[in-house]
């Protein structure tokens, strides 16, 4: 503002502006993926769109601020679970919340590897989030109620595995995924069964973005 003070006012609706477009956003790449253009999700918002631009200098700073809105659903998820007397009944509830919010969202797959995940507090988020996920995963291991080669980055992982098998149905069988939800789980109480192949990840990195051939440029 020119190097001005906002007053109380003003500041309000900044902060009305941002969570209008916010959720303006969410509804519109959930319904119809990233490629919904700025201009249609300012209309949907009932702002201009330079307004977004104020608000998110890019469709990368937009998506990122959604998979922050998102990681932290799923965060505070695991840490109101942390509590719950039965750990195997905590940890399946976990990964059937953290399910249900991705396949609600049809732009979450079109995200990964996308630049915003680029984002110092997204990178760190997932890194919460795992650690949120092994805090519950360790407790149902140390209870025997899953198979103990099993950490939280692995759950976190299977989350996105799980929503990703389902994905072709979800348009004509938007509860598919917990058929595969219930496979997994199976899986994870298969006490008895021999070790896993391969040890499991220690941290879950993000691939860094390849950058584009000379002369072109990522769509914004």
């Amino acid at each position: 503002m020119s190097g001005t003070t906002a007053t109380p006012g003003q500041r309000a609706d900044m902060v009305r502006n941002r969570r209008l477009l916010l959720e303006a956003a969410t509804a519109a790449f959930a319904e119809r993926g990233v490629d919904v253009p700025i201009g249609e999700i300012a209309q949907r918002a009932g702002l201009a769109k330079g307004t977004v631009f104020r608000h998110f200098a890019s469709k990368e700073d937009l998506l990122a601020a959604i998979m922050l809105q998102m990681l932290d659903r799923l965060i505070d998820s695991a840490d109101r679970l942390l509590g719950a007397d039965d750990s195997a009944a905590a940890l399946r509830e976990f990964m059937s919340d953290g399910v249900e919010v991705l396949a609600a969202d049809r732009a979450f797959c079109e995200v990964i590897g996308r630049p915003s995940l680029q984002h110092a507090e997204v990178r760190d988020r997932i890194a919460l989030l795992c650690d949120a996920a092994e805090a519950l995963t360790a407790r149902a291991r140390e209870r025997g109620a899953v198979r103990g080669d099993i950490t939280g980055t692995d759950v976190v992982l299977l989350l996105g595995g799980i929503h990703q098998t389902a994905a072709p149905l979800l348009p004509e069988q938007p509860q598919a995924w917990r058929r595969y939800l219930a496979l997994t789980l199976d899986g994870l109480v298969a006490t008895d069964a021999g070790p896993l192949p391969e040890p499991p990840p220690a941290r879950l990195e993000i691939a860094e973005p390849t950058t584009p051939p000379q002369g072109t440029s990522t769509p914004r």
